[in-house]
């Protein structure tokens, strides 16, 4: 119990306060290369110490933070961000968040169906299949040039371009007769629809974008590829350990001169190896078969929703053609109406002069004329009336 500021704080509140500042624990399915899945309540510090990533990393797959789409290789691990799938990716084990979500279920049982390889789930082959299996040009070196790790990662890539495909096609069987019945019949209602439709297609072209800007910064850069070759990596330092020690092994002889043999072969071999290992790094070619198969899925999504985007301003420009014309119109009728009234206002002002009470001498026995004087007025003001539309039509102010 402390003191402080007048108020007495308990160990009970400086508990609770410790507890609300901790990371509070969530849901991870766990999948093996058997493609069982285990379900594990982990925090954030349960999962460093199991996967090796930092905290960074860790942060990019709350899904409390908005981070953008991430393929993220590192030494042992990838962080995947994309979408609705946040995992880490070994080589040998996958954690994906959140197994129960309606959206990640699909996505935990491809990777169950998918993860074990051909044959009974990774096992090996027998002795006397394998000259027969080298006839064919089909053995476990085929499986084995698809690592664990790119496994998962089609699964997850399939996943997100599968789901915002079929997101575009629903926008699409909704947006294009939204818009058509608008083009037919301009109202508040079909307007509103239209309106939230480009609302939907705004945010789902960004989530598109998002992903499709990854993959492409992923093709852009070998180096990033050749990150995600985990079990290469893994390979290669496990390779580099055994020929040391057994370089060790070798200068244990006591000849001078078949340790010097022995130094320049292994130093040969291991320039050879290194010069093999090398060239294995930069080959990214599977990797970038993968990504391109996707990246061309993704941008067939694009395309759909800029296509759509077209249509939409089309539709836009088709309607303010429509209120431009309807604008004319009016501009029409209020000329002529304009133009009629010019011609009643000399009406009335013929029929005002006539009717002041004012004695005239030539109003007297004169009164044949009054016919005369109205259809005199009538025919000024058509007059009048008809010059005005024909200098609009002249200049253009009025349709033919």
């Amino acid at each position: 119990m402390g003191e402080e500021d007048g108020f007495i704080i308990t160990a009970e509140t400086q508990m609770s306060a410790v507890k609300k500042k901790t990371t509070i624990s969530r849901s991870w399915i766990l999948l093996g290369r058997s493609g069982e899945g285990v379900i594990l309540d982990l925090d954030k510090f349960e999962i460093m110490n199991r996967v090796p990533i930092n905290a960074r990393d860790l942060r990019i797959l709350d899904p409390l933070l908005s981070y953008p789409s991430a393929i993220l290789g590192r030494d042992k691990a990838i962080v995947l961000n994309l979408e609705h799938i946040k995992a880490v990716i070994t080589t040998e084990e996958v954690l994906l968040r959140d197994p129960l979500d309606e959206n990640v279920m699909p996505i935990v049982e491809e990777l169950q169906r998918r993860l074990p390889l051909a044959g009974g789930g990774g096992g090996e082959v027998e002795d006397d299949e394998l000259p027969q299996a080298r006839n064919n040009g089909v053995g476990i070196s085929e499986h084995n040039e698809f690592p664990f790790e790119f496994r998962a990662l089609e699964v997850a890539l399939e996943g997100v371009c599968s789901s915002l495909d079929a997101q575009t096609r629903e926008l699409e069987v909704a947006a294009y007769p939204a818009l058509d019945d608008l083009t037919a019949k301009t109202t508040s209602r079909n307007l509103d629809r239209v309106r939230k439709m480009k609302s939907s297609m705004s945010r789902l072209t960004s989530r598109v974008q998002k992903v499709r800007d990854e993959i492409e910064q992923l093709l852009d850069d070998d180096d990033d590829m050749a990150e995600l070759y985990l079990s290469r990596k893994s390979a290669t330092s496990a390779s580099g350990s055994s020929d040391y020690g057994h370089g060790n092994w070798h200068f244990a002889a006591d000849d001078d001169e078949s340790r010097t043999t022995i130094s320049k072969i292994s130093r040969s071999s291991s320039r050879a190896s290194a010069l093999t290992t090398s060239q294995e790094e930069n080959n990214v070619e599977e990797l970038e078969m993968l990504l391109e198969a996707y990246f061309m899925q993704i941008e067939s999504t694009m395309n759909k929703l800029t296509t759509l985007r077209e249509y939409i301003d089309d539709t836009e420009d088709y309607i303010n053609i429509q209120l431009d014309n309807h604008r004319n119109q009016l501009i029409q009728l209020e000329l002529f109406l304009s133009s009629g009234t010019v011609c009643l206002s000399v009406y009335s002002l013929v029929a005002a002069i006539f009717g002041m009470n004012i004695p005239y001498p030539w109003r007297e026995s004169h009164g044949h004329l009054f016919k005369w004087v109205v259809m005199l007025t009538v025919l000024a003001c058509g007059s009048i009336f008809m010059s005005i539309i024909s200098y609009a039509r002249h200049k253009g102010l009025v349709g033919s």
